[in-house]
């Protein structure tokens, strides 16, 4: 009887593509979230999901011992607790690997295997459509193979920073949220193609910003206090380029991605209200398109390190 492959993804261990597949139709297999729910016993801490299935989860758990069943998404995950060993089985291969900052995990769709976690784990997920995946490549002109490799406790310290910075960054603001998330869905999606396929590639940098009337376009769609279209696929379909086209021409024109220019006029929009109306800070987080005021007095003290009570105290005495 031959004996299982044992290897730590730390000790540059052989790749190949994808997990064990299951033979379970695709119409049987889970979203990702529901099958984390099921094996994690638990619900996330924090969740925001696509109509897709796709997004992002941020999960606290106790220890697992259990199979995780085929997926109907790409799951990639950041590790963000303290260090531990830890067994991933798919089939007769085992993958002994170290959970530590700065490693990334993946489960490519349809893939299944057993984990043994022996301490409770915090980590966050990105659940990706192979759609979305194929999308990028596509129109980042990339003809390289688009099968995800498994990978477990693997070094890479951009993807896991990425994927972290997500849990922190759900601000209560529907518009802000999903075009965020929107945004790094495509960057983790450039970055998997980059470093995590069978045959990985260098994705070259979009050149030139936008023309000056599309750049006006989109800025005045972001500005817009109506129900227009600020998803990231609604502002490059006015300005007639794909999504990865278009955030990289934006950011080159404006020195800051779609969701950060958007975050910094909202936080504009918010000291004029503050400083020059009596309005009150619930009736400001409420036109400014925030869930609650808390959810509004969070992300503006995470801008300015004020709450916007002490920050309207201060600039009302400046003038």
């Amino acid at each position: 009887m031959s004996k299982p492959i044992l290897r730590d993804p730390l000790e540059n261990p052989p790749d190949a593509p994808g997990a064990r597949q299951s033979d379970l139709p695709a119409a049987d297999r889970r979203p990702a979230d529901a099958e984390m729910a099921r094996v994690l016993g638990t619900i996330p801490f924090r969740m925001a999901l696509d109509p897709s299935g796709a997004g992002i989860a941020h999960w606290k758990h106790d220890p697992l011992h259990d199979v995780v069943e085929p997926m109907t998404h790409h799951v990639i995950m950041a590790y963000n607790g303290s260090v531990q060993r830890m067994e991933r089985r798919s089939g007769r291969s085992v993958a002994i690997g170290t959970f530590r900052p700065g490693v990334v995990i993946i489960i490519p769709e349809g893939s299944s295997s057993r984990w043994d976690i022996p301490k409770p784990v915090d980590v966050v997920q990105l659940y990706l459509p192979h759609a979305t995946l194929k999308r990028v490549a596509d129109q980042a002109d990339t003809a390289i193979p688009i099968d995800l490799l498994e990978r477990t406790a693997h070094p890479d310290p951009v993807t896991s920073r990425l994927l972290l910075s997500a849990a922190d960054v759900v601000e209560g603001n529907e518009a802000l949220d999903t075009l965020f998330r929107q945004q790094l869905t495509d960057l983790l999606a450039t970055r998997l193609l980059a470093a995590h396929t069978g045959s990985p590639t260098t994705i070259q940098p979009v050149k030139g910003g936008l023309a000056p009337k599309t750049l006006l376009r989109a800025i005045e769609r972001l500005r817009s206090n109506s129900d227009a279209d600020v998803s990231l696929a609604g502002l490059a379909s006015e300005a007639g380029l794909s999504r990865f086209h278009f955030c990289r021409a934006f950011k080159e024109s404006t020195g800051l991605s779609p969701h950060a220019w958007l975050r910094q006029h909202r936080l504009e929009q918010a000291m004029n209200m503050l400083r020059d109306t009596d309005a009150s800070v619930v009736s400001v987080a409420a036109a400014l398109g925030y869930a609650s005021q808390t959810a509004f007095a969070a992300a503006f003290r995470k801008l300015t390190g004020e709450t916007p009570s002490d920050w309207r105290r201060r600039a009302r005495r400046q003038q």
